[in-house]
């Protein structure tokens, strides 16, 4: 069985693999100062409720974009899987794919083109809802073209709290309406709507650069709130990283 890792700004999420079958996935929140042991307390005993043991695990690939975590991340698989962890990166690490953009590319953005490729081989956008939304642009080969990086969803509801004086902290949640009758739902009317805004005009832009047929798709713990709301996202695909992360681990081991 497989271990996959993907250590986001907010979440660590981790999957265990039997073949292609995901057995099972978990949720941490990424705090760069935790132990190896601390991780591994958490993660056997969920495991253990999936019926999986740490000896089922016989490799373990780590994809992260807080270079403060590896260290223990990398003593939990050493440590207490006992295995060498492949790491989405290092130079030893083989994708598969060209990289037609300047280093360093996210992790997670490149096992997002990975995946992406499986599912839909023409040129593609993954839109990833995460601590950033971003869109990464991948073409009919699947080599990763670049994309746009934009403020989360969640950064910028948390920035119109500290930066203002009277606008209280509020949650994400969709509005029937765009105007608003009170300031709460002024404020979550402007930055639900705004990130449609947001999403559609960079979408529109990226296929007029691209000049060519593109398909749109969604991932991400917020992608969610907007399948459905916007007519450029065509498919919602919420494994698509962790099915990347597997298809980069075959193609390093076989």
């Amino acid at each position: 069985m497989l271990l996959a890792i993907n250590a986001n700004n907010t979440n660590t999420k981790f999957a265990v693999f039997d073949g292609a079958k995901i057995v099972g996935e978990w949720r941490s929140q990424t705090v760069a100062a935790r132990t190896s042991d601390e991780y591994a307390v958490w993660l056997t005993h969920l495991m253990a409720l999936k019926g999986v043991k740490p000896a089922d695990i016989n490799g373990v690939l780590i994809a992260s974009v807080v270079p403060q975590a590896n260290f223990n991340l990398r003593l939990l698989s050493t440590g207490h899987f006992g295995q060498e962890p492949l790491i989405v990166g290092d130079p030893s690490c083989k994708l598969g794919i060209e990289i037609k953009a300047e280093p360093p590319v996210g992790a997670d953005r490149l096992a997002n083109t990975v995946g992406g490729h499986l599912k839909y081989p023409g040129a593609l956008v993954v839109v990833d809802f995460g601590t950033a939304t971003t869109f990464d642009v991948k073409d009919e080969q699947g080599n990763y073209c670049g994309g746009v990086i934009a403020p989360g969803i969640n950064l910028s509801l948390e920035a119109l709290h500290a930066a203002t004086a009277m606008l209280p902290r509020i949650a994400l949640e969709p509005t029937k309406t765009v105007i608003g009758t009170n300031t709460l739902a002024c404020m979550q009317s402007g930055v639900y709507w705004g990130y449609i805004g947001l999403i559609e005009g960079i979408v529109a832009r990226i296929k007029v650069e691209w000049g060519r047929p593109m398909t749109v798709i969604a991932t991400g713990g917020l992608a969610p709130v907007f399948h459905g709301v916007t007519t450029v996202i065509e498919a919602l695909e919420p494994d698509i990283t962790m099915m990347g992360l597997l298809e980069i681990w075959r193609r390093n081991r076989g």
